[in-house]
């Protein structure tokens, strides 16, 4: 049997940063903030790390791992942390402060994740650097603030329907030809 689309990865590459500002790159699973009590990640020699929940401040999805040991200080190379225009993309604008007293700002999907779940996953606001999401464990956040919802352009409303009475009459009036 021939497969036509290419075969998707089950592990993404990410970093793993701790409160105690100490970091971890590699490969994360998929789902690995539903119902796991603790964050495993593949390292890049090849060694399973295990980090309690509680541990974990972020988790940034990248485009590269290997850029990471650039910059020891800030791997993520997440640059802004703030939005400094109101975003173009469709979500809520949130507002979170971590419970270091980091700020970070971010689009979430408008949808039951945001109450239910372990965690929120944002946008960041500079989408061209190498962090492309950003998993935020519940246990992480110590205030949630909605700035501004921001909707999808261009779905606006139909307008109502003209009423059946206001068909013009061709022919005005009671006219009897004889």
């Amino acid at each position: 049997m021939r497969q036509s689309k290419a075969m998707v990865s089950t592990r993404k590459p990410v970093i793993a940063r701790k409160f105690s500002r100490d970091w971890c790159a590699g490969y994360a699973a998929l789902g690995f903030g539903r119902e796991a009590t603790h964050l495993e990640i593949l390292d890049l020699t090849g060694k399973v790390v295990s980090m309690e929940w509680t541990q974990v401040k972020w988790v940034c999805y990248v485009r590269e791992i290997s850029a990471a040991s650039a910059d020891p200080a800030n791997p993520e190379r997440l640059l802004r942390r703030r939005f400094s225009i109101r975003p173009r993309t469709a979500g809520l604008w949130l507002r979170l402060k971590l419970a270091d007293g980091d700020e970070l700002e971010g689009l979430a999907a408008n949808d039951l994740s945001l109450i239910e779940g372990p965690g929120l996953l944002l946008v960041p606001p500079d989408t061209r650097s190498n962090t492309q999401r950003i998993y935020v464990p519940r246990q992480a956040i110590h205030a949630l603030e909605v700035v501004s919802m921001i909707g999808a352009t261009g779905q606006r409303r139909p307008a109502a329907a003209p009423a059946a009475d206001s068909q013009p009459e061709l022919f005005p009036g009671d006219v009897e030809i004889s």
